[in-house]
């Protein structure tokens, strides 16, 4: 039976329940000696994923051990997470796709399992109070899938020709562990890869330890700064990786291609540089790493911001473009969307991170940019805060309009005031959630004035104004 029904039988569960010296809640929950929980809700009722993340819990760490064989496809795996009740729990939800589990435990007590869909429920023997921090274990194994969005874009566990790449946004990480895929549920991570010996696995974080036995070679991953989950990566194939560091010492560490190695060389010699320009003017780099991971064209259809570690094809690895995905470190990875409904503030910031590359290392003034970007139709198909449906989140207003959003802050307050805010906005929500909400508040505390006609034309107009 789906532990989810139990309010449907209360009567029937009073009843016996008062025989046993127990009583049931009004709302279904279960009173045991004083003890009262409940199933943690199957779903954040996100905007434009309701049945994405759970309720009654925060995961703070996820310790995942990884081993994939790149010929048959096969992952076996176990997640052991740590979490923190938010509510007494008598079960709680974990998002998995696919794959089949073969055991789970919560605080080394086998916990009974039910799959629904993409929903993993967990009940553990004993209700977890409210406050209790407990780890759950699960254990399992299988090819992980390819996802197709609603958009046509791939994500999930994607196979190439000498291995596999994880992407995860919006939701491909369910397809490869267990957890609470909400972006709002951050936490850290330690990952330990194991590969055959000879070829590369790399993920996001600081590489602490690698070992090679019996054919095999392991290696040890540390994510010691919160992640949301569709932030996670990993990449196996037979990659020519490359460890260096910064003047100031961060480690760096890139992953690229045979195939495309000598071609991606160049540009990936130029991130210190790209970073150390950002550190001017986004503030301090927020992580404890950084690099990129550069794939043959067609192994991935688009960049993506893993964190420390952005993911690129080669015919995306362009400067614009590394310089869009490393402010993402600053804009969406430490400061991530509060839902997927503030998802421009993502993007908006990082395609203004090209425009303002393109104003820095190139001479075009990102009025320039914005000018272009106005004249684009596309780009007025609806309110970048606004996005008409889940299939929308990553269409040309939330990229470019967005940009235009902040350009036009940039013209309200001045360039001293909005530097101030380019800086400040991630480093007051370093290593957190944000709302649009909280945005649009930040902004006029700064400025010391209302902006409603940059937020009433620009991020919420349904319709393209006159001219600038």
């Amino acid at each position: 039976m789906d532990i989810r029904s139990r309010a449907g039988l209360a009567a029937a569960v009073a009843a016996l329940l008062v025989l046993g010296g127990c009583t049931a809640s009004a709302d279904g929950g279960v009173d045991v000696g004083g003890v009262r929980g409940t199933p943690g809700a199957a779903g954040l009722r996100d905007p434009y994923f309701p049945k994405l993340g759970n309720g009654g819990y925060d995961v703070t760490h996820y310790a995942l051990d990884l081993r994939y064989e790149p010929k048959a496809g096969r992952l076996d795996a176990t997640a052991m997470i740590t979490a923190r009740a938010t509510q007494d729990l008598s079960a709680f939800n974990l998002d998995l796709a696919g794959l089949t589990v073969a055991s789970a435990s919560v605080d080394d007590v086998p916990a009974a399992v039910n799959r629904a869909g993409n929903e993993l429920t967990l009940r553990p023997r004993d209700d977890i109070d409210k406050g209790d921090v407990f780890r759950a274990k699960v254990t399992y194994a299988g090819v992980p899938r390819t996802i197709t969005d609603a958009d046509g874009s791939k994500e999930g566990w994607l196979r190439t020709a000498d291995g596999a790449l994880a992407l995860g946004q919006p939701a491909g990480s369910i397809a490869w562990f267990p957890g609470n895929h909400h972006p709002s549920d951050k936490a850290t991570y330690d990952i330990t890869l194991t590969v055959p010996t000879g070829t590369q696995a790399i993920t996001n974080g600081v590489r602490t330890s690698e070992r090679t036995a019996n054919g095999r070679t392991t290696s040890v991953w540390r994510v010691a700064e919160p992640m949301a989950s569709y932030l996670a990566t990993v990449g196996v194939g037979r990659y020519v990786t490359k460890a260096s560091a910064t003047p100031s010492g961060l480690p760096v560490l890139t992953a690229v291609d045979p195939t495309v190695a000598a071609k991606s060389a160049p540009l990936l010699d130029r991130i210190p540089e790209v970073l150390a320009w950002q550190e001017e003017n986004f503030g301090p780099y927020p992580f404890s790493a950084t690099g990129a991971i550069v794939e043959r064209t067609g192994d991935a259809g688009y960049a993506l911001e893993t964190q420390t570690r952005p993911v690129f094809p080669q015919d995306a690895f362009t400067p614009e473009i590394l310089a869009h995905e490393l402010a993402h470190q600053w804009y969406g990875n430490s400061v991530t969307p509060a839902t997927w409904q503030d998802i421009w503030l993502s993007e908006g910031f990082a395609v203004y991170a090209e425009w303002l590359y393109a104003e820095d290392f190139e001479d075009t003034p990102a009025q320039r940019s914005f000018e272009s970007a106005f004249a684009v139709d596309a780009n007025w198909a609806f309110p970048p805060a606004e996005p008409p449906a889940a299939e929308n989140l990553f269409d040309p207003p939330v990229y470019q309009r967005g940009a235009m959003v902040v350009h036009k802050i940039r013209q309200a307050v001045g360039d001293e005031t909005f530097y101030e805010i380019l800086a400040g906005w991630p480093a007051t929500h370093r290593h957190g959630t944000a709302s649009t909400a909280d945005f649009t508040a930040y902004v006029e505390d700064v400025a010391g004035e209302d902006l409603d006609d940059v937020w009433d034309v620009w991020l919420y107009g349904k319709g393209r104004p006159p001219a600038p």
